[in-house]
């Protein structure tokens, strides 16, 4: 492991390290988790855990089995008696969720607002979760990243997925990351805002930034996404730290989307919500982004146009924003913030119907591209259909993807 040094001074005090835990049917991966945190070599730090479950699970016969398992991990950590460690019981009788205030958004919410109410202004809360590994420096990485840009409103941590020796898992967990990994590159390249990955498992940022930004939203599912996107609209998100993280690569369908339920998908051939987009649809996002200084002054066409005037129901998009703006940077930071991360996955989705072809033909042409050098494409299998490869060759295109991305990462730092 790669030795960090130290960035404090006596004008710097050492911040304590909130991590926090949303924890659900968790009590195989608790413990590991555990022992991850307590090998951290950063010696401040507190764990939030908030075990979770809907009041009226402990009512319904299919849902015995994790109403015990709940019960298994509330035991066990109680057991634990560390002073480090809080637990909020969301799941036992009489103290599950309610209505529609449920699920890993509300949970995660729970944790690091309690978090946030413990830590000082410079202390950092950290969103983790249960069945991701994290390498003993994780947490010193973390402050130093946020120590060396303090400017900086979060932390978005690298990640890769483990492979688990079940082919069809394994499959279904490279296929996922292609396409994630294809996205983040081209944003990269583009120099998007938006150019990082939301992993709930992997997000921090300091205690007064939380606070300032009005905390986590609640979300059944997509709470790391609309957070981190919270973060980007207060200012730049780092992208570029030392150590990532290893979330599991599981069948789950305790949210609507992510990874657990992309690989349901996944198994069942459905890979349509998660396709590899062409690199002309991030050139006209580009084209869109550069001409807003242009757009302060008056309407002109962009590559945009006809997704704009759809989502906005025909309405001007660019008209109220400019009669708003009182400079032409307040504009250009309203046209980000308008037409950010998630109308930008909206209108790849749109746009990718205009490029009829594979998945496989799309993600040729970014490897073949001038982005990657022969030497980094050197041992790639020719890409035809993606079923046709071996889990070594998905493996081996994933690996070439991640170290770009990684590369890239590092180039930029901030996003």
């Amino acid at each position: 492991m790669q030795k960090t040094t130290s960035v404090y001074t006596n004008k710097q005090p050492r911040p304590k390290v909130y991590a926090t835990l949303p924890v659900l049917n968790e009590s195989e991966n608790i413990r590991q988790l555990i022992a991850d945190i307590r090998a951290q070599d950063y010696p401040g730090w507190m764990l939030v855990v908030c075990v979770n479950q809907p009041e009226h699970w402990h009512e319904l016969e299919d849902k015995a089995a994790v109403c015990r398992d709940n019960a298994l991990t509330l035991s066990y950590l109680h057991g634990l008696e560390d002073a480090r460690l809080v637990v909020i019981d969301r799941s036992s009788r009489g103290n599950g969720w309610i209505g529609r205030r449920h699920g890993v958004g509300w949970a995660r919410k729970t944790a690091m607002d309690a978090a946030a109410g413990m830590a000082g202004d410079g202390d950092v809360i950290l969103s983790m979760d249960a069945d991701t590994r994290y390498l003993p420096g994780y947490f010193t990485s973390v402050v130093q990243a946020l120590r060396r840009h303090p400017g900086a409103m979060g932390l978005s941590a690298p990640y890769y997925h483990r492979l688990t020796g079940d082919e069809t898992a394994d499959r279904c967990i490279l296929r996922y990351e292609i396409y994630m990994r294809n996205y983040a590159i081209n944003m990269m390249i583009i120099r998007n805002p938006y150019c990082f990955s939301a992993i709930g498992s992997g997000m921090a940022c300091t205690a007064a930034v939380y606070r300032k930004v009005g905390g986590l939203t609640p979300k059944m599912s997509g709470e790391d996404f609309y957070f981190i996107q919270k973060l980007r609209k207060a200012g730049p998100v780092i992208i570029g730290s030392e150590t990532e993280i290893y979330p599991a690569a599981r069948f789950s369908d305790r949210v609507y989307f992510g990874t657990g339920p992309a690989m349901i998908r996944g198994r069942e051939g459905r890979w349509d919500s998660y396709p590899v987009y062409a690199m002309e649809s991030f050139g006209k996002i580009a084209a869109t982004y550069a001409l807003f200084p242009e757009l302060y002054k008056h309407d002109l066409p962009v590559p945009l146009d006809d997704f704009l005037l759809q989502w906005n129901e025909g309405r001007p998009f660019w008209a109220p924003l400019r009669e708003n703006a009182a400079s032409v940077e307040a504009f250009v930071k309203a046209c980000m913030q308008r037409l950010d991360g998630l109308r930008i996955l909206q209108y790849l989705k749109a746009d990718n119907e205009n490029y009829p072809l594979t998945d496989e033909e799309k993600l040729s042409a970014l490897l073949a591209s001038e982005i990657f050098t022969d030497a980094e494409r050197a041992g790639l299998p020719v890409l035809r259909r993606f079923d046709e490869c071996t889990v070594q060759q998905l493996d081996a295109i994933r690996n070439a993807l991640a170290a770009k991305e990684r590369k890239l990462q590092q180039q930029i730092q901030l996003a």
